[in-house]
């Protein structure tokens, strides 16, 4: 049998490979821990999921939603705000409204991902310890600011979530599995392990969220070995990884990607569009009202959108893919390095997996089949329902949805 179980070291952060299938759910090995939940933190949206009676249920948060919007805000009043909520203080609230701490988890402040999303985020960034944290008003009336590190403002995502398993299970949660990105560095998982601490979960296992992918789609179920490629393109983090499957045992053979790449940033193509052709038509920079640039994330067609100006615009599937096409065809490139480290060629892939709600993307689907001459991708797992077999370590994967195809929308 030739290597393993994909997992993390729950202490060092490091990838090892165990010549076992280790299984975290279904069996109740150590029933002093309670019910262990899975959950996917989203750079745009998460999710949670919990193994009950036999099967897996991906669970609905107080809106009636599967997915949470991976967003935290703080209200006038000092509130705080965490998920659907939060997000709906985008347009009113922007510089109290955070979101894509997953891009800033586990980074340090000169990198220049981060200076580049200075330039975007509508909160501001300021350098503590070397590292970006973000800093709010959080006092009634706004006057009291408080400055938070990007795991901080994860843990309240996953309190949010550990609350919606809690709320369903009628019971405290203390232990769970979270999936990150297979491309994330020791720092970003570990950045993430302490999100999970400051939650008040225990995190058991982080998974790479191709292996999880790869498991949801049965893989692990077909017979003989085969060597399955994952391309995962999320909301605002990229993967490709290799992996080997025999026999239900996963060895990562390579992996690669972009932990800043993804729908965000095709979005944010789309708003510098939008800027740049309402500057030309009406004179002014829409960059000077934070709140208007955040109507413009979530709506193109706006009534009022600046200064009592409305503002239309009508965008084709060939304009978004002429904003992006440069974006799309980059994602290639971990592809190509995927096979070269693992010394294999294209026909010697069996399966190919589209994860990941930027995957939707007519052009990223036909640019990954043309790459390997015609194979049909597998894609179009559904995430709001619930899968009959599989526990929750088998589960979790990127579930996030940035597919603007005819018009631009940030959700």
């Amino acid at each position: 049998m030739r290597g393993g179980h994909d997992r993390l070291s729950a202490n060092s952060g490091e990838k090892s490979v165990s010549v076992e299938k280790t299984e975290v759910f279904g069996k109740d090995e150590k029933p002093d821990i309670g019910t262990v939940i899975g959950i996917d933190l989203g750079t745009t949206y998460s999710c949670v999921g919990v193994f009950k009676n036999g099967r897996v249920e991906i669970i609905a948060n107080d809106q009636g939603n599967r997915i949470t919007p991976s967003y935290v805000a703080f209200t006038k009043e000092g509130e705080r705000l965490i998920g659907d909520a939060a997000k709906n203080q985008l347009t009113t609230n922007p510089e109290n409204t955070v979101f894509d701490a997953k891009r800033l988890i586990g980074r340090e402040w000169k990198e220049k991902s981060v200076q580049e999303d200075l330039k975007f985020f509508p909160f501001k960034l300021v350098e503590k310890n070397t590292k970006p944290h973000i800093e709010l008003n959080t006092g009634e009336g706004n006057k009291v600011r408080s400055i938070f590190a990007a795991e901080e403002i994860s843990a309240m995502v996953l309190i949010k979530m550990k609350e919606v398993a809690e709320a369903y299970l009628g019971k405290k949660v203390t232990h769970a599995v979270v999936t990150v990105p297979a491309y994330f560095n020791d720092a970003q998982r570990q950045a993430t392990k302490d999100a999970g601490i400051i939650a008040g979960l225990n995190v058991m296992r982080i998974i790479n969220e191709p292996t999880a992918a790869a498991i949801a789609y049965g893989l692990d179920k077909k017979e003989g070995e085969k060597n399955v490629l994952v391309f995962d393109l999320g909301g605002g983090t990229f993967d490709v990884s290799l992996l080997t499957i025999d026999n239900g045992v996963f060895e990562v053979v390579s992996t690669n990607g972009d932990t800043h790449l993804g729908g965000e940033d095709f979005d944010q193509r789309v708003m510098e569009h939008f800027i740049k052709l309402y500057k030309k038509k009406k004179g002014k920079d829409l960059r000077k009202d934070n709140r208007a640039v955040q109507k413009l994330r979530l709506k193109i067609e706006v009534e009022s959108l600046f200064e009592g100006e409305d503002f239309s615009e009508t965008l084709t599937r060939a304009k978004f893919e002429e904003l992006n096409i440069d974006l799309f065809r980059s994602t290639l490139k971990p592809v190509k390095k995927v096979l070269e480290d693992a010394d294999m060629q294209k026909k010697d892939i069996d399966e190919i997996v589209l994860v990941g709600g930027s995957t939707r993307i007519p052009k990223v689907q036909q640019l990954v089949k043309e790459f390997f001459n015609g194979k049909e991708p597998s894609r179009g797992i559904i995430p709001t329902r619930p899968w009959p077999t599989e526990p929750p370590s088998k589960l979790v994967f990127s579930l996030e949805n940035k597919t603007p195809e005819t018009s631009s929308s940030s959700t």
